[in-house]
């Protein structure tokens, strides 16, 4: 089994380098500043949201406090549970952690997550935002092109 330490320095990393990110953005920009990296393409634009993706449930604070705490219980519970074999789902698990450690960091502090990865086409995001998207998209991945085994497997013999 995989050491739970290895996925914790996972999260951590995930945590650190989505609170660094933020801070810069926060220390070098006002909110709602928008910098062109590629003019039209892709910009960097500081961004309060003091709600889910694109927008949704705004200013339910609390709700989405709750929501990661339980996510990160269930999470560590699972962990501790999934063979070694399925390490792209333990890596999402932790992923998922992180991202949402990340975000929660932010809503306990002001109220909103800060935002700044701007495509023009997507709604603002930030690094705790891909955490949690590629994690969903590893265990969805192990959920669907990994085989499980069921039941006992000398029953099956």
């Amino acid at each position: 089994m995989v050491p739970i330490s290895r996925l914790t320095v996972i999260a951590a990393t995930v945590v650190l380098i989505d609170q660094w990110s933020k801070q810069y953005i926060q220390g070098h920009m006002l909110p709602g500043m928008s910098i062109p990296v590629l003019d039209g393409i892709f910009h960097i634009t500081y961004v309060l949201n003091p709600g889910a993706a694109f927008g949704i449930l705004e200013n339910q604070r609390m709700l989405f406090i709750a929501i990661a705490l339980v996510m990160l219980g269930l999470t560590a519970y699972f962990l501790k549970h999934i063979p070694e074999p399925f390490r792209l789902m333990r890596l999402g698990l932790s992923l998922l952690a992180g991202g949402a450690i990340g975000n929660v960091i932010d809503r306990v502090q002001t109220g909103h997550v800060v935002d700044f990865f701007d495509f023009r086409i997507w709604p603002v995001f930030n690094v705790a935002d891909i955490a949690i998207v590629t994690g969903v998209g590893c265990v969805i991945y192990t959920l669907v092109f990994s085989t499980f085994p069921t039941g006992n497997q000398e029953n099956q013999r």
